[in-house]
């Protein structure tokens, strides 16, 4: 057996690999879809999809990449988020030399969000850390609304936004499985991204992007209100986007905790936009 050949993955191989996740991944996401994701462009300087493990002609393995600069503190950050980590049983043990290929790139900050049990182990030895795992369920109908106001048109969106928080809105107001939502006031908004889901067979809005933990802490009944008329029976949020518990509501644990390798910034930095879990539907 020929040693296989770590390399990135360049617009050209990006179709091979897409069909190689097509065909090994176990899900039903089509090659095109693989395609369409990864090839999401953030204003940023993307030095590859990923990298794959070829033998000979045949992709035996591979990790796609998503690449952002976010400004974070004031400062501008770069990333990666790592996704799609598949390596046929034949080459498991390229697995560990084709992970260090992405996170060996100098200058980013690595993410993962969706790593299995056993992925999440391989990580955790390259020194990632782990995100709080546990998940809010909140009662909708339990919510006392108090104050606050709700935008969720995207003509009020584009009013109530500006600067940064603008250009989060437009990249993201791509992708037709994200919702967005202001709740709070005129000129004080947080920002809400959240996805159409279901808790115990029951519609539930599960949120994915928070814009102030203060005013989402504010405003959260009058949030779940809105989710409660929009049909929606409960609200799922991480635990570590809220300021504290909401009294109508329940803690979930016992999910595979998503992963970060970053030698400065914090748990709290850490947030899903500009990765494969908004532009994969994850």
């Amino acid at each position: 057996m020929a040693k296989p050949i770590i390399e990135p993955i360049s617009a050209a191989t990006l179709p091979q690999f897409a069909a190689f996740l097509s065909a090994n991944m176990g899900n039903r996401r089509r090659s095109e879809d693989w395609i369409a994701g990864l090839q999401t462009d953030w204003h940023g300087d993307r030095p590859n999809h990923g990298f794959l493990l070829r033998e000979e002609q045949t992709i035996v393995g591979g990790i796609g990449a998503f690449y952002a600069q976010r400004r974070i503190r004031g400062q501008t950050e770069k990333f990666c988020n790592i996704t799609s980590w598949c390596v046929l049983d034949s080459h498991r043990k390229w697995s560990m030399p084709l992970a260090m290929a992405v996170i060996k790139q100098p200058g980013y900050h690595f993410t993962d969000f969706s790593p299995t049990q056993v992925v999440g182990g391989v990580l955790r030895f390259l020194k990632f850390k782990p995100l709080d795992e546990a998940v809010a369920v909140i009662a909708n109908a339990l919510a006392v609304p108090l104050g606050g106001k709700i935008v969720a048109t995207p003509a009020g969106i584009a009013r109530g936004l500006t600067g940064d928080a603008r250009q989060i809105w437009q990249d993201h107001a791509q992708f037709g499985w994200l919702r967005h939502v202001l709740v709070g006031q005129p000129g004080h908004w947080c920002h809400v991204i959240y996805k159409r889901d279901r808790f115990k067979g029951l519609p539930s809005a599960r949120i994915v992007y928070r814009s102030d933990a203060d005013l989402l802490a504010s405003y959260l009944p009058r949030l779940a209100w809105h989710f409660l008329g929009a049909g929606m029976v409960t609200t799922q949020i991480e635990r570590r986007f809220l300021r504290d518990l909401p009294r109508f509501s329940r803690l979930r644990t016992g999910f595979n905790p998503k992963l970060y390798l970053s030698a400065t910034l914090r748990d709290e930095d850490i947030d899903y936009l500009y990765s494969e879990s908004v532009a994969l539907d994850l």
